[in-house]
């Protein structure tokens, strides 16, 4: 659920708009995301975030004048006492330093004050702020927290990007040298920005294909960070925002994370002005399974999720399941059941278009596997270069209906 001026994203977004933009309807639009999840034991902040400033960084797809910050305590138990939060610029190109351009940081409100309390299992928005945030820029979200718990955190452990931990309120410090540093995300959600109609967001399901596993940390080089290069560079699509929701180790039945089936409304539907969705997921329901009957689970689930977008109006893409040959999850059961369930993406009428991954990241000899060039190394996750491959393969006229 939802708090605050969350009411905007669905009721009262013309009251949102603010006197300074061109006139003409406008609307929210998710331009930056990630899936909330429970975080893992072993993926912890590495020293208290209570009384603490947490620094992290996101690479947005589309940018804006005007944004609001949504922040998640979906997954945590105890409520969250967020005491200040800002948002800046990064300095420089990327984000591994933990520097902000000093001169772009803005502090958000909530209902109009610099605190707000999350409750357990809840979610809230900043206010709109006028800034002026490119698109695939990296802004820095810095947020002093009062209490909260320290072993049952809302996050994104996936999140191959540095973040930054400091005692004390340092929100608007250029820099953090003495903070603790972690690869995780923590309470973060999303950012959107007031955009006009034209705009709209493409959101990726997926498990760690998707979330980036095997790109470089602070590199943004991602899939779908590929992609959103991509659609900003070609004129007719430089209006789409890419939506990143994978969860590493995530299934369509169950595995980390809330199973696919279970986030589907509240991470794909619900994101702000969504038009398209890309389902790319059920490799580690396949690499689990250990009856051979998984495949037509996957099926009839792929097929309820183009019938709930379909629902909303949005054109839904499916996307055939990459080579995992060499991997432990290889055996002939479950190469059957990847083959079965990408020869009905290949021939369904349920999905509006068919994004054929397993076509551009196997290798031509041994189809079973990945192109050795895109292999990370672990036969499942591809590297840099077979993710970028990947978004290269993807028809970007899908994404001008």
């Amino acid at each position: 659920m939802f708090r605050g001026v969350v009411v905007c994203q669905f009721t009262l977004a013309l009251w949102c708009a603010p006197t300074n933009v061109v006139a003409g309807p406008r609307h929210w639009v998710t331009v930056w995301g990630c899936a909330p999840q429970l975080t893992e034991p072993a993926n912890l902040p590495p020293v208290p975030l209570a009384n603490s400033t947490l620094r992290q960084f996101i690479h947005v797809s589309l940018g804006g004048d005007r944004l609001r910050v949504r922040l998640s305590n979906a997954c945590g138990t105890d409520n969250v006492a967020i005491l200040s939060a800002h948002v800046a610029l990064a300095s420089g190109a990327g984000s591994a330093a933990g520097d902000i351009n000093a001169a772009t940081d803005r502090a958000l409100t909530f209902q109009g004050a610099p605190s707000a309390t999350i409750p357990h299992g809840e979610a809230v928005f900043s206010d709109p702020l006028d800034f002026h945030l490119p698109a695939l820029a990296n802004l820095a979200v810095s947020i002093y927290f009062g209490n909260m718990s320290a072993t049952t955190i809302n996050g994104h452990p996936g999140s191959r990007a540095t973040s930054f931990i400091q005692s004390g309120n340092v929100v608007s410090a250029a820099s953090m040298p003495a903070a603790s540093k972690v690869a995780h995300w923590y309470i973060i959600n999303g950012v959107d920005v007031w955009a006009g109609v034209e705009s709209k967001a493409l959101v990726t399901l997926g498990d760690s294909i998707t979330d980036g596993r095997g790109s470089t940390t602070d590199g943004n080089d991602r899939w779908p960070d590929e992609l959103a290069q991509l659609l900003h560079a070609n004129p007719p699509t430089a209006d789409v925002a890419v939506v990143n929701m994978g969860i590493g180790g995530n299934g369509i039945f169950g595995g980390l994370g809330p199973a696919a089936t279970r986030r589907f409304d509240r991470d794909v539907l619900k994101q702000s002005g969504v038009r398209w969705v890309i389902v790319f997921e059920g490799v580690n329901d396949i690499g689990g399974d250990f009856t051979g009957t998984i495949a037509p689970h996957l099926i009839a689930a792929y097929t309820q999720f183009a019938r709930e977008a379909h629902a909303r109006n949005l054109l839904v893409y499916g996307a055939t399941i990459t080579p995992f040959g060499g991997n432990r999850y290889y055996t002939a059961s479950h190469e059957f059941a990847r083959e079965t369930v990408n020869a009905w993406f290949r021939t369904n009428n349920v999905y509006d278009a068919l994004i054929d991954f397993d076509a551009i990241a196997r290798d031509p000899a041994a189809k079973t596997n990945l192109y050795l060039s895109y292999d990370s190394g672990d036969h499942l996750h591809l590297n840099p270069a077979g993710y970028r491959a990947m978004a290269r393969g993807i028809d970007l006229t899908l994404f001008t209906r």
